[in-house]
């Protein structure tokens, strides 16, 4: 809406204007006020140092983002049932009955939830909070209904109704009932007793064909099964010698098998022999019964003659006989695998029986019923939970949405603050936990700010996660990728953390000053370790090869305590680096030998300023331009105002070590600190004294 008819006040808050809250009426018309002014226009639920039931509230599709108009509308509905929405200022836990506004019939509502909460927890008094509402259980604890469908045993007084709700939820697992208990629903009654229905009909579907071997025809089915396969291989055999006599010796038991096999314990063998044919095929193709059966498929074979009464008497029978035999099972298949209601079978043919004869359904559907017609009035008492979550976090919400007004106070911390870091002699109190290392890594250097990035992990909890922890104070010189440190979170767990990657980028304008120095510097010691490695490397291989050479020539290699091709390298570096610098202050005396030696200084001065001013005013630039909002962003922010930080309140940000004046000194440490700062002020003196002297030989006099 470009177009805002409300007096909204403004406040400079972090560098920036932002809309100021100021009353319960700023929060109910916070639709009216322009997007564009919004500090967030949408935030994550996940990693917020906040109450994850209230982001919860305000999050009302669930999607795990809470955008701008879902903030709105949380805003129009609790202010909306409050008598004085100016008390969400305060923040309070606890919430006067008499506050809810009754003018609204929601808010009159849940006027009559919280009373019902309050009677139900048998306490006597005229306000709520959220203990009252945090335990669901204790709420409905001993009610026989409360409004969510589903019956437990506590819903009726009747024992049969008892033990019927037991069995129905052992059959169907039951469902959670608001009171913790488990209980059944209306779907699981009905599909309990279309189970019984099904399960009897087909019970009562038996035939005198269905149970060819009465009792024992299971048993019958499955000795027949075991021996199918090697059944109809042993026929296949026979019919082969039918077919062609002369491969009676290929399709028969395999002698040399069976003596490769006799040396050892034919029991251990048992699974090698049950591969060979079922007995010796023959021409006339009959299967034995009794004797000639391979030994490891005799118990098998033993079982199908005991229980198939069409055998009895035989000693063999042919495949047509065996086929029929086996065919006599087709209509018990056929009405096992019509089977239905087969969950209730374990409650036994008898018990299934008696609960079809006692047609108690329609009393448990009933129950359900009077259950149900309490979910309006229990759906209310959890809207009492949400309406206190808001009453008492929705304002601190705000100030980290629609402003970052706890992020800029000093006092408060900002629910995107992780915890605090400790490394190299400082805390750092922005921290943000990190999802995405890919996002940070395109997004944060933006920021202008100075970041590690650590990779946190908790032994005793074995949690892990990684945090972004940003440097507004102090040296960054100890800083580096693998350097360990402490992490604390919010609650006060300590975590092992490691910098994985840094983003560089100016702290200070100091830092900045001395930057191209220290850089020269490294150059000038990267250039001088690496001269002087290759003329070590040089001399050492050179000694290696004399040495090598004198003892082939059966004498001994010569000792030297001092080899001058080795450290000539090093002089040769240092003469470099010495004869740059004389050459530079040659330069600068002879252009100031009419002016004086304390405008040299001046000159020299101005020289140091010239080179670092570049440094200097990229480095001002930046920090007038530090901005949280990229961090965020690349944590799924949609930050939508410039979040900037200060020198002055990044300082606030992190907390350098402040030791106090030693009072006690170890009296070695004493006398070596006085000496190095002697030998520093002599060093000192001496070069600026034979500067003078050379300046005043080399020009007064010319």
């Amino acid at each position: 809406m470009d177009k805002d008819n409300y007096k909204w006040k403004f406040a400079s808050v972090g560098g920036a204007a932002r809309v100021d809250i100021q009353s319960g009426e700023d929060i109910a018309r916070l639709g009216e006020l322009d997007r564009k002014m919004w500090t967030v226009l949408s935030n994550p639920v996940k990693d917020l140092e906040f109450d994850q039931t209230t982001l919860k509230v305000i999050d009302s599709n669930g999607d795990g983002i809470i955008h701008v108009d879902e903030v709105i509308e949380a805003a129009k509905w609790i202010t909306g049932l409050l008598r004085n929405p100016d008390d969400l200022l305060k923040g309070p836990s606890e919430l006067p009955l008499s506050d809810f506004n009754t003018d609204n019939p929601e808010g009159a509502t849940l006027q009559k939830s919280a009373r019902q909460i309050l009677e139900n927890l048998k306490l006597e008094k005229d306000s709520i909070c959220l203990e009252d509402t945090a335990d669901n259980a204790r709420i409905f604890a001993g009610s026989a209904f409360n409004g969510d469908g589903v019956i437990t045993e506590i819903s009726t007084p009747s024992q049969e109704l008892k033990d019927l709700i037991k069995t129905i939820v052992t059959i169907s697992g039951g469902a959670p009932d608001r009171t913790g208990e488990t209980g059944i629903t209306a779907e699981q009654i009905e599909a309990f007793y279309a189970a019984c229905e099904a399960y009897s009909a087909w019970k009562s579907s038996v035939t005198t064909e269905t149970f060819p071997y009465g009792d024992a025809t299971a048993d019958a089915l499955a000795a027949v099964e075991a021996v199918k396969a090697k059944v109809a291989d042993f026929f296949m055999r026979c019919k082969l010698i039918n077919f062609n006599p002369d491969a009676s010796a290929a399709v028969d038991v395999d002698v040399e098998k069976i003596k490769a096999i006799s040396e050892q314990d034919l029991a251990v063998s048992e699974s090698e022999i049950a591969n060979y044919p079922l007995a010796r095929p023959n021409a006339d193709g009959k299967l034995p019964l009794k004797d000639g059966i391979n030994p490891a498929w005799r118990g098998q074979m033993a079982a199908v003659t005991a229980l198939i009464k069409d055998f009895e008497g035989k000693d063999a029978v042919t495949e047509a006989e065996w086929n029929a035999a086996a065919g006599k099972f087709a209509p018990y298949c056929a009405w096992l695998s019509d089977k239905k209601g087969s969950e209730v079978e374990s409650l036994g043919d008898d018990a299934v029986n008696a609960v079809l004869k006692d047609a108690r359904k329609e009393e448990l559907l009933s129950l359900v019923a009077s259950d149900k017609a309490l979910e309006e009035e229990a759906l209310s008492i959890e809207k009492v939970d949400k309406v206190l979550h808001l009453y008492r976090d929705f304002y601190s919400f705000l100030n980290n949405y629609v402003t970052f007004k706890d992020f800029y106070s000093g006092t408060d911390k900002a629910i995107f603050q992780a915890g605090e870091l400790y490394i190299d002699q400082r805390r750092c109190d922005l921290c943000v936990k990190v999802d995405d290392m890919g996002k940070q890594t395109d997004m944060a250097g933006l920021s202008w700010m100075y970041i590690l990035y650590l990779a946190c992990r908790s032994k005793t909890t074995s949690k892990n996660f990684n945090i972004a922890a940003v440097v507004t104070d102090g040296e960054t010189r100890g800083l580096r990728v693998g350097k360990n440190a402490i992490f604390y979170d919010r609650a006060g767990e300590v975590y092992d953390a490691t910098v994985t990657q840094i983003i560089d980028n100016p702290i200070s304008i100091r830092q900045a000053f001395w930057a191209p120095y220290r850089k020269f510097g490294k150059w000038i010691s990267e250039r001088f370790s690496k001269k002087t490695s290759e003329k070590n490397d040089q001399g050492f291989a050179d000694m290696t090869a004399k040495a090598e050479g004198a003892t082939a020539q059966g004498a001994a290699p010569a000792k030297s305590s001092f080899d001058i091709a080795k450290f000539a390298g090093i002089f040769a570096a240092i003469g470099m680096a010495l004869g740059f610098l004389l050459d530079a202050l040659v330069q600068i005396f002879k252009g100031a030998a009419n002016i004086g030696p304390w405008k040299v200084v001046l000159i020299i001065v101005a020289i140091m300023i010239v080179i670092s001013a570049p440094s200097v005013i990229l480095t001002w630039i930046h920090l007038r331009h530090r901005d949280l909002g990229p961090i965020l962003n690349a944590n799924g922010w949609a930050v939508n105002a410039a979040s900037y930080v200060s020198v002055k309140f990044g300082r606030t940000l992190t907390s350098l070590a402040k030791f106090p004046k030693l009072t006690a000194v170890d009296a070695k440490a004493r006398k070596a600190r006085r000496r190095r700062i002697f030998w520093t002020i002599f060093i000192i003196l001496l070069l600026a004294a034979a500067a003078y002297c050379w300046w005043r030989l080399h020009f007064h006099f010319v």
